[in-house]
């Protein structure tokens, strides 16, 4: 029994190993499969050197370059007016924004008014008799003041003797206190010191106004302002006068403004300076963010390219014998947000026009002709 299980694995053994062989043999003798290599095709254009303006951008937000801030001198009810005192509600110049109710302290500055009349009143007996010469301008003052009306100018003292017969009578405190107040009653009306639009309003008509509470903002539309940031490698270059390019950040819009002022320090973190840039237009808006454009200088024998196709910050890549690859060293004069100014190109070199994946010294590519 034992020969016969011994003789049958022998044979299977056999039997496999034949198999085996065979499959081995048949897979030596399978043709190998081929692979086509493929030639990426690349978009290129010619260098041509020439000058190129450098243009320094940056963005920033307009501000209306006259503006204030409303704010009350004095306490009282906010009294109802023609014009709401709501955003947006349009004054001209010397027209009033606000009036705060006065009644009381119009009845204060009456009874001071009364009060120096009286004073100028009782004194003229004293002048007829002591300053016969000066009595009729005193009188004349005296026909000239109106209770209702700004007080007048004291008349000119001719003497010392005068000067010291006046005061010591408490006539001259008496005129400056009601000049005082008559200055105090004008804070209770607010005039527009330009024309503009009222852009916040913090109070409503009959709301209580203190001394010192912000009423609201007031701008001037005419004229607007905007800070940029500039490098200050580029800082002897920039103007009072020179125009500057300004465009809308979905550029649909373009404006032209002027250098105003220049900033004399420079940012110790950023190594920028700061440039004023004046604009009129009736389109604009305070708040609005706008790309400014200045034209610093221009550099020759120059190329502006996209930064993508920039290589390590030195090279690009150009064609030579129209089929190889190659990193050609180049010097970079100017970085923009998305192009970049580059000399050292050779006029009528090849240069890639858009990003190749896989890219390397010595690839060959085909140019697409089209």
């Amino acid at each position: 029994m034992r020969n016969i299980i011994l003789s049958a694995l022998g044979v299977a053994l056999v039997v496999g190993a034949v198999f085996l062989g065979n499959y081995f043999i048949d897979k030596n003798q399978r043709p190998k499969p081929t692979f086509s290599k493929t030639i990426k095709t690349v978009f290129v254009e010619n260098v041509e050197n020439k000058d190129i303006p450098i243009i320094l951008s940056a963005n920033g937000v307009l501000t209306a370059k006259n503006k204030i801030e409303i704010f009350s001198e004095v306490q009282g009810i906010l009294e109802s007016s023609n014009k709401l005192f709501k955003p947006g509600a349009k004054y001209t110049k010397g027209e009033t924004l606000l009036s705060i109710n006065s009644d009381e302290f119009t009845a204060g500055l009456q009874s001071q008014k009364s009060n120096l009349f009286n004073l100028v009143t009782s004194i003229l007996p004293d002048i007829r008799l002591d300053f016969s010469s000066e009595f009729n301008k005193w009188e004349s003052y005296l026909q000239s003041f109106d209770i209702n009306k700004v007080t007048p100018k004291l008349p000119t003292f001719s003497s010392d003797k005068e000067k010291y017969f006046i005061s010591g009578r408490g006539i001259l405190t008496a005129y400056y206190t009601v000049k005082n107040l008559e200055v105090r009653l004008s804070k209770y009306n607010i005039k527009a010191p330009f024309s503009g639009v009222l852009t916040e309003a913090l109070v409503t008509s009959g709301t209580l106004v203190r001394s010192g509470q912000k009423l609201g903002e007031f701008i001037d539309t005419d004229i607007y302002e905007m800070e940029v940031s500039i490098n200050s490698e580029f800082a002897d270059l920039l103007k009072v006068g020179n125009s500057v390019a300004l465009v809308t950040l979905n550029k649909s819009k373009n404006y032209v403004g002027t250098v105003v002022r220049v900033n004399a320090k420079v940012d110790l973190v950023s190594q920028t300076i700061k440039a004023f840039i004046d604009v009129k237009h009736e389109d604009l808006k305070e708040g609005m963010f706008l790309e400014a454009n200045l034209v610093a200088k221009s550099e020759s024998d120059a190329i502006e390219i996209s930064r993508k196709l920039l290589v390590n910050n030195q090279f690009v890549y150009i064609i030579k014998n129209d089929s190889i690859l190659t990193l050609a060293p180049i010097n970079p004069v100017y970085f923009g947000a998305e192009t970049i100014v580059i000399k050292g190109l050779e006029n009528n070199d090849k240069i890639l026009t858009q990003i190749l994946p896989g890219a390397f010294d010595g690839m060959i590519v085909k140019i697409n002709k089209k």
